[in-house]
């Protein structure tokens, strides 16, 4: 039996457990998956059972148990807010103390407790880790690097909110960290907060809304809310923000500044939250980019490894690509919390002499992030049969490919489900819906018939890694779907000067861009993926196809899911996902469904109906 390490991150946020053998990941999935319940904040004992599921083995084969942060240090942290906010706060803190006094601040004993009653076998010992050491140690453990520059940046810790390492083969040496209240990801929750979106979830929605606007409140950022220095620290002017009472993001002060209340969720977008998006966006962009420069200048290195929730920031990452401050940029694809249990699960492994292995094949370590469970064909007929559902199944890999590109380029919406699931947010083609790029109405479409969000919301090309040059601005690979690139100029098709019309706001929608408008963005960028033969056959042999029909090797990919709800971890979520939206074929491993052959299916009208565009 290899030496078992499993990690765990709970209690605030995307949940997630990981199992490392030997100092490779074998497993890892976040808990909303099993749970349902988007981002779940609990303990992740569904994630916990799988991942030694996958391993055959039970916690009496598992030599050591970490958790991704210290409960002690970061109850220091928000006992020291509370008393310096006094007495502004006063009523949150009521709320929370007896939390941190009855289990938060020993955590650790809780995580045990839960194992315990997990009864799996006897529960090693619980070693917690701090929190960016474990966003570090996703980031570069599993990179393909022998050494690299690491930078770590989200909202906060215990109270590290940046932080600067040095990765040298099995050791990460600290050089430099930015504490609680400064904190980049904070700022950029405070805006998402004043735009009316979720904090810590909503945050991606503020960057796709960011090119519908202009940056004019850049410079009021700069000036008054953020002092940025040449190196990327920086100090915030707390009196425009109220994270440290507790209660909200921003106040009066914030108000007052950009002149109003905060967008009530839900009501209509208006320019200001689109200049106030894209404003938050530039700024956040240049501070990553100059805290790039530094780790270069400090550590000399040609590469740059990436965690933390600003790591999800696709955009600001596509800048340091471009600016070609580093070689080569690898960034962890479950950048936020969830990647902090296989961090700290990593830090664990290689402390107790496991190696990093997989160094020298030009490869990371992640297994294309597919980590999650998988169903046999078999387990998918059994399912399909005792649902009634109404099926066909290729009988090659081949005619499966051809078949569904087939479909796709006719214009209809595929559910896709192969293999073991995603780690991370970001669908790779394992859960993930599909759709004809070419299609000018595929976009609005897709938003707002069967994921039920907000119209503005871009989505993301798959393509084939080899093609990628000839269709995107791309310095380098972007297998996890986390770096943005302009397309291609051969592919676009630009928009109509102003003074001939042109519309602003969400009217730029009806503006297509390029000769694969659904995946265009309105500012002529797209966040990329690239589809690699040898780490995702099966998606890379749909893509070829697909190419092979249209002469085009990129497909829409979005997640599999709708608003509000995780990504589709069984054949039955699939399925009920299937039935309650416009998806018009599903393909379940090599079983595939139609819509219209569904006992329960009553025919609708057309999901493309009613989408102006020019």
């Amino acid at each position: 039996m290899p030496d078992l390490v499993l990690g765990l991150s709970a209690y605030y946020h995307d949940s997630s457990a990981a199992l490392v053998a030997d100092g490779v990941p074998v497993a890892a999935a976040q808990e909303e998956r099993f749970s349902r319940i988007r981002h779940d904040p609990g303990f992740p004992s569904h994630a916990v059972r799988y991942c030694l599921d996958e391993a055959g083995a039970t916690l009496d084969d598992v030599s050591a148990v970490s958790y991704y942060e210290d409960p002690e240090l970061k109850f220091r942290r928000v006992l020291a807010t509370y008393l310096g906010a006094a007495p502004r706060g006063h009523a949150a803190f009521r709320r929370s103390l007896p939390q941190w006094l009855s289990w938060k601040r020993t955590t650790t004993t809780t995580v045990r407790r839960e194992l315990e009653a997990l009864g799996l076998g006897r529960v090693p010992e619980v070693q917690p880790r701090r929190h960016h050491e474990s966003h570090a140690a996703s980031a570069f453990f599993p990179s393909p690097y022998e050494s690299a520059a690491v930078l770590c940046v989200d909202g906060v810790g215990e109270w590290a909110t940046t932080t600067l390492w040095h990765g040298r083969g099995t050791a990460l040496e600290p050089l430099m960290e930015l504490r609680f209240p400064h904190s980049l990801g904070l700022l950029y929750s405070a805006f998402t907060y004043f735009c009316g979106f979720k904090v810590d979830s909503g945050e991606y929605k503020v960057m796709g809304l960011a090119p519908y606007g202009t940056p004019r409140y850049a410079d009021l950022i700069r000036s008054t809310l953020i002092d940025v220095k040449e190196d990327g620290s920086f100090r915030l002017d707390m009196r425009y923000f109220s994270y440290l009472a507790g209660e909200v993001m921003t106040g009066p002060a914030f108000e007052k500044l950009f002149g109003g209340p905060r967008r009530t969720p839900e009501s209509p977008l208006t320019q200001r939250e689109f200049d106030l998006a894209a404003s938050v966006q530039a700024v956040t962009e240049e501070v990553v980019l100059k805290l790039a420069r530094t780790a270069r200048e400090r550590t000399g290195e040609r590469h740059l490894c990436l965690a933390g929730g600003v790591a999800l920031n696709c955009v600001a990452n596509g800048r340091i690509i471009e600016a070609g401050v580093f070689d080569e940029v690898w960034i962890q694809p479950a950048a936020g919390d969830a990647g902090g249990a296989l961090g700290s699960a990593l830090t664990v492994a290689l402390a107790r002499g496991a190696d990093r292995g997989h160094l020298g094949t030009g490869r990371d370590a992640m297994s294309g992030s597919l980590l999650g469970p998988a169903f046999t064909d078999e387990e998918i007929r059994t399912y399909l049969d005792g649902a009634g559902a109404v099926h066909t199944k290729a009988a090659t890999d081949g005619e499966l490919a051809a078949t569904v590109a087939g479909r796709l380029a006719e214009g209809a919406v595929v559910g896709w489900f192969q293999g073991r699931m995603e780690f991370g947010p970001r669908a790779l083609g394992a859960r993930s819906i599909l759709g004809d790029p070419r299609d000018p109405a595929m976009q609005s479409a897709m938003n707002l018939k069967i994921k039920f969000r907000e119209s503005f919301r871009p989505f993301a090309p798959s393509v084939r890694a080899e093609d990628a040059k000839d269709w995107f601005e791309l310095g380098q690979d972007s297998p996890y779907m986390l770096v943005v690139a302009p397309v291609a100029p051969s592919r676009r098709i630009e928009p109509p000067a102003r003074d001939d019309g042109r519309p602003e706001g969400l009217g730029l929608l009806q503006v297509q861009r390029s000769t694969v408008p659904a995946v265009t963005h309105v500012d002529h960028s797209a966040r990329v993926q690239t589809v690699d033969a040898a780490a995702s056959p099966v998606y890379h042999r749909l893509l070829t196809a697909f190419k092979e029909r249209t002469g085009c090797p990129i497909l829409v990919n979005t997640s599999f899911n709708v608003r509000g709800e995780p990504i589709v971890h069984t054949p039955e979520d699939a399925y009920t996902c299937f039935m309650r939206t416009g998806i018009d074929v599903l393909v379940l491993g090599n079983h595939v469904l139609e819509k219209k052959d569904q006992p329960a299916w009553e025919e609708e009208r057309d999901w493309r109906d009613a989408i102006p565009l020019d």
